[in-house]
């Protein structure tokens, strides 16, 4: 489900689950151990996806199995997962290498610097169209990077996004113009990061990032039982079956 792939003093993770990447249970417990380990290996982080697709988002038709405790232990893990990024003592940077929507997006969220390929892709925070909402941790996230207003608009529309309205509003950082190249730049990136003087550098950051890894340590922020809720509301369910079921034709 990962490949780590070490280019010198930066190690580059990159998400193996055809077709779509998406998040499972699994493979948030795997990302979470090796990104929680990665700074004892690595002076810097970069997270990659397949060529077209870095991550379509949680696996909805393994998550509908799940009963309201598989429910909620997979969106606190999540929300961990989340907290890992945030806490890295290393630069991370998210290679966006395709589709990033919904948990894509959001994981990427947290890292130092986004980039994505450029092309037919999408990107955005669709969960308002599922008739779900994220948790405040990961709204104050998304208007720390785009400022409130945006953010609202954002969240309350579920708006899919192009590349090109993802880097208009600072969604993501930089645009590439093949995957290939989305992930030699995020490399790139990260040795810039390793250029500067070491010590300096990472008290910068630390002192930068202060305020998002604040919102870990406020357990109000995760807000698990609300999530299940909606997503065992009828509408929600509804929806999700839908969704489901159109995937299964694709």
């Amino acid at each position: 489900m990962l490949e780590i792939i070490d280019h010198g003093r930066v190690r580059e993770i990159r998400l193996s689950r055809p077709p779509a990447n998406a998040l499972d249970q699994e493979l948030i417990a795997l990302l979470s151990e090796e990104l929680g380990r990665a700074g004892d290996y690595a002076d810097a982080v970069t997270v990659s996806g397949r060529a077209g697709m870095f991550s379509g988002g949680f696996d909805i038709p393994a998550l509908m199995h799940l009963d309201r405790t598989g429910v909620a232990n997979f969106w606190q893990a999540f929300l961990d997962l989340l907290g890992v990024v945030a806490k890295m003592p290393v630069p991370i940077v998210f290679a966006l290498t395709g589709h990033a929507p919904a948990g894509g997006i959001v994981l990427a969220l947290f890292g130092d610097y986004r980039i994505m390929c450029a092309g037919n892709y999408k990107t955005g925070l669709n969960e308002v169209q599922v008739g779900l909402v994220v948790a405040p941790l990961i709204k104050n996230a998304l208007a720390r990077l785009i400022g409130p207003h945006p953010a609202e608009k954002i969240l309350v529309s579920g708006a899919m996004l192009s590349p090109d309205q993802a880097l208009d509003i600072g969604l993501v950082d930089e645009l590439e113009e093949d995957p290939d190249s989305t992930v030699a730049r995020a490399i790139a990136w990260c040795e810039h990061m390793l250029a500067l003087p070491r010590n300096a550098m990472l008290s910068a950051r630390q002192l930068a990032r202060e305020d998002m890894r604040g919102y870990f340590a406020d357990a109000s922020q995760y807000q698990v039982a609300s999530f299940v809720d909606l997503w065992f509301s009828e509408i929600t369910q509804t929806t999700l079956n839908l969704l489901v079921e159109r995937l299964g034709k694709q």
